[in-house]
């Protein structure tokens, strides 16, 4: 007589970029049973309380170790945005260097053949792309890059999310918390829909691996519209704290961004973007509303009680602290492309025009082993010295090591690149982790200004001839 078994299906194997953040490390905590969980980070693991979650280290700058850190996934899950500067001195804007990340992580997830990308981005409201703020349009770039390859992408677009530990939610809280009288500038006036963390990862679990949410954009919120004074006004209560909280007729950015930074205990980086972006209305469209799924939506205040009285707490590993080289270097620079032209293209044109810029302060020579050197005046030395990295490099990437020259202190470390981004809409031009010779006072006052001006020129350039 024949016995059936039932199989227990296959766990799925989870990746998440920005694991040891507000979001990453409440879905680790809920789901780490479930998924078989790859947790990235950029320092090593020193010890870990969750023995079946697997941590692995990586650059996500670096696109050979963003490749090795998905190998073996089926679903990735993208929490990054903004990341701190990991050199002393970063040259590029928080909008360039988030496209350049997510292109990296699109490009690696494609070569790993990961089935979906998860992105968890912020609502966007009903205007052109134009008119969107920076930080919105930030948003959307990535959304479009993570979804430009074979990946799946699932794009998750959310208010503010209300849950022990998150920023956002922390910056209101802070503020009723500080201040008895609440001055509201106009742009409290402003509509969303804030969502409970209980609920945001819940569609998180959802979405995962589902075929029906493929390809597309999702916008969640609780059912609740409401202003950002309102949020300001029905935080106080929950907290049992009386405010006056009235608003005035004035839209001032920096007075807006000096007060929520002094009196929300928030970090500029954080302030700045959100701000401007509170201009906008950011509600649910109910054509990309999340209808998967019944979802028992928390109230605004059960929201607000579970994250200032939550008794869970995710336990984190520890980590060995990064040490890294001193006096590293990160610069990155957007160029339009209107005409489309390949990074080879561009990276040639750049070899080209450099020495022709300069005109007889700097000769570009090639060396038997195909390195370009670029040579003040006649020395025999290379001031900088790149070297060809062909099998990384494709028609929509050139990458090139800094193998020597006397304005270089490391040849074994830094590297440039060329990098079409969005349909080659745009040219990305990035140096990583250079080292430079010169005493760090003189190199920021001397070299870096002239790199930002040379590159700015190139791009000057670039226009003209597509123009």
């Amino acid at each position: 007589m024949n016995q059936s078994t039932t199989i227990a299906p296959k766990k799925l194997t989870i990746a998440i970029a920005g694991a040891g953040g507000y979001i990453g490390r409440w879905f680790i905590h809920r789901f780490k049973d479930k998924y078989n969980i790859v947790a990235l980070s950029r320092k090593k693991l020193k010890s870990n309380p969750n023995p079946q979650v697997e941590w692995r280290q990586v650059e996500l700058y670096s696109i050979s170790s963003t490749i090795e850190a998905l190998r073996g996934v089926d679903v990735a899950i993208y929490l990054v945005h903004s990341m701190n500067a990991s050199t002393r001195l970063n040259q590029g804007s928080f909008e360039d260097t988030d496209l350049l990340l997510a292109d990296n992580f699109s490009r690696a997830a494609d070569i790993n053949g990961v089935k979906q990308i998860i992105y968890l981005g912020g609502l966007l409201p009903k205007e052109p792309e134009e008119k969107l703020s920076r930080h919105l349009k930030s948003r959307l770039e990535v959304e479009m890059t993570l979804g430009s390859r074979s990946a799946k992408l699932t794009a998750l677009r959310a208010s503010i999310i209300v849950g022990p530990g998150g920023s956002s939610f922390d910056m209101i809280k802070n503020l009723v918390r500080r201040l008895p009288v609440l001055m509201c500038p106009k742009w409290t006036e402003s509509l969303t829909q804030p969502i409970s963390l209980k609920d945001t990862l819940e569609i998180m679990d959802t979405c995962i691996g589902n075929p029906s949410v493929y390809n597309k954009p999702i916008e969640i919120g609780s059912p609740e519209v409401m202003s950002y004074r309102k949020m300001l006004e029905r935080t106080a209560e929950v907290m049992g704290k009386k405010r006056l909280v009235f608003s005035v007729p004035v839209f001032s950015l920096g007075l807006s961004k000096f007060w929520v930074g002094l009196f929300g205990d928030s970090p500029p980086q954080l302030v700045s973007p959100l701000v401007e972006s509170l201009k906008h209305t950011l509600t649910v469209s109910p054509e990309l509303a999340f209808k998967e799924k019944e979802i028992s939506y928390l109230s605004y205040e059960e929201s607000v009680d579970e994250a200032l009285n939550s008794k869970e707490s995710p336990k984190m590993p520890t980590f060995y602290e990064k040490k890294g080289v001193k006096n590293t270097v990160r610069s990155i620079q957007r160029m339009r492309n209107q005409n489309g032209n390949s990074a080879i293209w561009v990276a040639n044109r750049y070899n080209l025009w450099l020495p022709s810029f300069f005109k007889f302060l700097i000769n570009g020579k090639k060396n038997e082993n195909g390195d370009i050197g670029f040579h003040l005046l006649n020395g025999n030395k290379p001031m900088l010295q790149l070297t060809m990295i062909p099998d990384r490099s494709d028609e929509d990437r050139q990458l090139f090591y800094i193998t020597g020259g006397w304005l270089v202190r490391r040849f074994d470390y830094g590297w440039l690149e060329f990098r079409g981004v969005l349909d080659n809409r745009y040219m990305i031009s990035a140096i990583h982790e250079f080292v430079p010779r010169l005493p760090w006072f003189i190199y920021v006052n001397t070299q870096a200004r002239l790199h930002l001006w040379v590159m700015n020129r190139f791009n000057s350039y670039l226009r003209k001839r597509n123009d």
